[in-house]
């Protein structure tokens, strides 16, 4: 095994962190190489002394000493917030984050402008709200897919005329359409996003051909491909390709087509933070999750029965995988239980990539269907493994890397590792 992707097969928080957290704990990582998503994500990885991070747009390795982070131009960059995150892994014990810290110029900007855009359309929605993080990752998707030629991007922080230009470009144009927004003026942003260029390496492309061919690469994907903007159940999904299609174009342009294990993270419980399907929901459920509190944009992190149907879905939607790595069996008990089938369904299949129409009419379905369940299983890892047709090659009891079992060769820790 070379490099490593690590994609979520549900809806989010099933524990990439904590997976990418291990795989760089038990071998010699070069590189995180973040693949989509932005500021938006969360993965949690908590150490053995306590010591707990959420890790959003550094790699959920920079624990370890050496891991280098890699924005590579699938991801929305916000330099605001990488600054607070940097701030808060220097108290818990990583003072040169940023030192480690590559991004690709390409990568577009999130700015205060599309955060207080995303903010505002949210709150329009009112009832019907999407479940958006707020952080205006999606807006600065959407500005760059109509205004090309104008959307900042990561390498106009080293032209700042350019950069004001597009920052007053774009909050006129948020303005006209959405009213006065809620954030600074462009020249008050200027010195942060200067700065930034000033304190990270900005990379083009063939940066990271160099770093795949120089050591182990782990990709670590953000959110989970029941939320992927073109598979997901619109319109409670991203703007964000969330399978393996990011890292099949990374490696195809460095060289490397091919070159990746793909492992698909699980929990036992499926999970959902915020509006949209989970068929299995269950308020029952005696669960709680620490690292997911409702918060006013998201809504309630929510509980479900191990959802077959809808894994089985997401694995088909992602190209399928070389293993899985299923998390949180330390909640598996008598109260959890397994959905083979729906009362509407026994399989899900995904569409082209871009019929979004026919997305809302599955999320319509869904929101009609009913879960039917079997008892639990004596073996939660076999019964996954059966119904998704793919091996589980790594277990987690816990949070920490000490609380992961590896299942056979495939991610077996190698010698080196074992004995650094």
């Amino acid at each position: 095994m070379n490099h490593v992707a690590v994609v979520d097969l549900g809806y989010g928080d099933a524990g990439k962190g904590t997976v990418v957290d291990w795989l760089c704990a038990t071998r010699r990582v070069h590189t995180v190489v973040r693949f989509n998503g932005g500021a938006q994500a969360a993965h949690n990885v908590v150490l053995r002394d306590g010591r707990h991070h959420t890790f959003a747009q550094f790699g959920a390795g920079t624990f370890h000493p050496g891991v280098g982070t890699h924005l590579s131009r699938h991801v929305v960059v916000d330099p605001l917030a990488l600054a607070a995150e940097a701030d808060h892994l220097a108290t818990v014990g990583v003072p040169d984050a940023l030192d480690r810290l590559t991004v690709d110029g390409d990568a577009l900007l999130a700015t205060p402008y599309h955060r207080a855009a995303n903010r505002a359309r949210e709150i329009a929605r009112g009832a019907d709200r999407h479940g958006s993080c707020g952080l205006g990752v999606g807006e600065a998707v959407a500005y760059g897919l109509a205004h090309p030629d104008d959307a900042p991007r990561v390498v106009d922080c080293h032209h700042p005329a350019l950069l004001r230009r597009r920052l007053t470009t774009l909050r006129d144009r948020l303005t006209a359409e959405l009213g006065p927004l809620d954030a600074p003026p462009v020249e008050d942003c200027l010195p942060a996003y200067t700065g930034f260029a000033d304190r990270v390496a900005v990379v083009d492309a063939s940066w990271l051909a160099g770093a795949l061919r120089t050591g182990t690469c782990v990709f670590e994907g953000a959110q989970g491909v029941l939320l992927d903007e073109w598979h997901g159940f619109h319109p409670y999904t991203t703007w964000s390709t969330t399978t393996f299609a990011n890292v099949d174009s990374l490696l195809a342009e460095a060289g490397r087509p091919g070159d990746v294990t793909r492992i698909g993270v699980l929990r036992v419980v499926t999970t959902r933070h915020g509006h949209g399907p989970l068929v299995t929901e269950d308020p029952s459920l005696p669960f709680a999750d620490a690292h997911n509190a409702t918060n006013p944009w998201q809504g309630r992190f929510r509980f479900g029965h191990f959802d077959a149907v809808a894994h089985r879905y997401a694995l088909a939607a992602a190209g399928g995988v070389d293993g899985l790595a299923l998390t949180h069996l330390d909640l598996a008990g008598p109260d959890l239980r397994i959905c083979r089938r729906y009362d509407t369904a026994d399989r899900l299949t995904p569409g082209p990539p871009g019929d979004l129409d026919r997305q809302a009419a599955l999320t319509a379905r869904l929101l009609r269907s009913r879960p039917v369940y079997d008892e639990p299983p004596t073996d939660w890892a076999e019964a996954v493994s059966a119904e998704l047709g793919a091996p589980v090659v790594l277990t987690s009891q816990g949070p920490t890397a000490d609380d992961k079992t590896p299942c056979g060769p495939l991610l077996a820790p190698p010698a080196l590792a074992r004995a650094a």
